[in-house]
């Protein structure tokens, strides 16, 4: 049997740290060795024994998260996956964590709703294992087991026609996760201010992606942000998915925009890639490029084939420059890719193949 992941758990609030606790332990391949009220006495824990991933909360007594985090970094490499609230304003101190090196981030549970911690458990458990894989990089992904995943049809039929003919202009959808908010950091500087139209879902909890995309948006030559109902894609602008909900690409004549919606968990996502890919299929067909990035899990395999099928050029980013290879393997698996390059290369290919 394999070993399993050691954690360490790292939070201010004994109700968190006792419920990170039920929740990661819940998963047969995960052991919580340690828990800890700060980052004085999680030293201690570490002395006694290293784990394979540490969970940190951002605001904590005596040393806060982000200072112990670059401690971590400078002085004994830890993955770490920030476990924060996700305040207006701790959504730009996580989004900080993640430049000095926290491998994911995960919103902290909200206590007393039971659907809330279910769903919270796939992806605390998800984004412990692909720490533990970022730790460890060649070891593969093993199988685990979860609740069912649906497919996007829970959001969106399988289509019945092609997408409408040809046109001039060209969209650009992506997808992320685990190692995403860096890669797309590398793509969406490439990009020139005149890039086509970018719709992009990136795994991240709510309250996040604005910040992101603020962040973005001040790095970039093209405009950056956040996704909201009715958004048209056009030249020059990405536009991001907000957490917790999915993103799909629509069109009317020759306007292409997103529709922003609620709905089921999606290859335990959302918003999920497969949603963002099979609408980009159904809308935009060969008007599309389809882009694949560093991620666990397989959310936007399917949806990426589809895409192929209905002529889109579909490009895939390569092991070496992944954080985690899991979306773009499982792409490539499934046959949905024509292309795999590594993440420099990515952008330039894209708007070539817009060309």
């Amino acid at each position: 049997m394999p070993r399993k992941i050691k954690v360490l758990v790292v939070d201010d609030s004994a109700v968190v740290r006792q419920t990170l606790k039920e929740i990661l332990s819940s998963d047969e391949q995960i052991e919580v060795i340690a828990t800890s009220p700060d980052p004085f006495a999680a030293v201690e824990k570490i002395r006694a024994q290293v784990p394979d991933v540490i969970t940190l909360d951002v605001e904590m007594p005596r040393m806060d998260g982000i200072t112990f985090l670059q401690k971590i970094m400078s002085q004994h490499p830890i993955p770490v996956v920030m476990c924060s609230s996700l305040t207006e304003k701790g959504s730009e101190t996580a989004l900080k964590a993640l430049e000095y090196g926290a491998v994911e981030i995960i919103q902290k549970p909200r206590m007393g709703t039971k659907q809330f911690l279910e769903e919270s458990r796939i992806r605390i458990c998800d984004a412990v294992k692909a720490a533990a894989m970022v730790h460890v990089k060649r070891i593969s992904e093993a199988a685990y087991t979860v609740a069912p995943k649906l497919t996007a049809d829970a959001v969106l039929e399988k289509p019945t026609t092609h997408a409408m003919i040809e046109t001039t202009e060209k969209i650009i959808v992506v997808g992320a996760s685990t190692g995403g908010t860096e890669a797309l950091r590398v793509f969406l500087e490439a990009m020139p201010p005149d890039a086509p139209g970018i719709v992009i879902v990136q795994h991240m909890p709510e309250n996040f992606t604005a910040s992101f995309a603020k962040r973005l948006d001040s790095l970039c030559s093209i405009s950056v942000k956040e996704a909201e109902s009715n958004d048209t894609v056009i030249r020059g602008r990405a536009l991001i998915a907000p957490g917790n909900h999915h993103t799909l690409l629509k069109r009317s004549g020759a306007r292409y925009y997103v529709e922003v919606k609620d709905g089921p968990l999606v290859c335990r996502h959302r918003p999920s890639v497969d949603v963002l890919f099979r609408s980009a299929a159904r809308y935009a067909g060969r008007n599309a490029v389809g882009v694949i990035m560093t991620g666990m899990g397989d959310d936007g395999a399917k949806g990426m084939l589809e895409m192929k099928e209905a002529g889109a050029r579909t490009i895939a980013q390569d092991e070496e420059s992944c954080i985690v290879f899991g979306m773009p393997k499982e792409a490539i698996k499934l046959g949905g890719v024509d292309r795999v390059l590594s993440l420099g290369n990515i952008a330039g290919e894209a708007i070539r193949s817009c060309g």
